[in-house]
């Protein structure tokens, strides 16, 4: 099966990718039929040197079979070359992650405050529940502790 993909050159932490059409059991960075462009991510948006693409030839392997991976669909769509693909689910993308976590508590506890009545009954039973074996586990240790202290003393 054929496919418009990326292939990675660069230096480390310096990308610059060559846009290739290629069977899809080759390697990334192998072999592949032939280079329709290239993409160059550490660019601004705004540059034309950023993404080059030979139009004409990448028409001819799409009209022969060949697939465009999902970044190269983005690539060629935002070229307006092929169809922009569908967008996503994901709403905290665009968040922050500072954030994101605010916006989790903040959330939550409309959620928790409808159903309020049924967590609290719930949550002291299982924190008395955890009391307890808490405060029988300690005095169980301080005697051992304490009878590792006395050992030492008598030498």
């Amino acid at each position: 099966m054929l496919k418009i993909r990326l292939s990675m050159g660069g230096a480390k932490k310096r990308p610059v990718y060559k846009i290739v059409v290629a069977d899809s059991r080759f390697p990334r960075d192998g072999r592949f039929i032939e280079k329709v462009g290239f993409f160059n991510p550490l660019l601004p948006k705004t540059k034309k040197e950023r993404v080059n693409l030979e139009v004409e030839r990448i028409k001819h392997w799409i009209s022969k079979g060949a697939k465009p991976t999902l970044r190269v669909s983005r690539i060629l769509g935002e070229a307006q070359v092929y169809p922009m693909p569908p967008k996503g689910n994901n709403p905290l993308k665009a968040i922050p992650k500072k954030d994101r976590k605010k916006d989790k508590l903040v959330g939550e506890k409309p959620a928790v405050e409808g159903v309020k009545v049924e967590p609290k009954k719930e949550a002291p039973k299982a924190e008395s529940k955890k009391e307890e074996p808490k405060k029988e586990a300690p005095k169980a240790a301080v005697p051992k502790a304490e009878s590792k202290k006395e050992e030492p003393k008598k030498k």
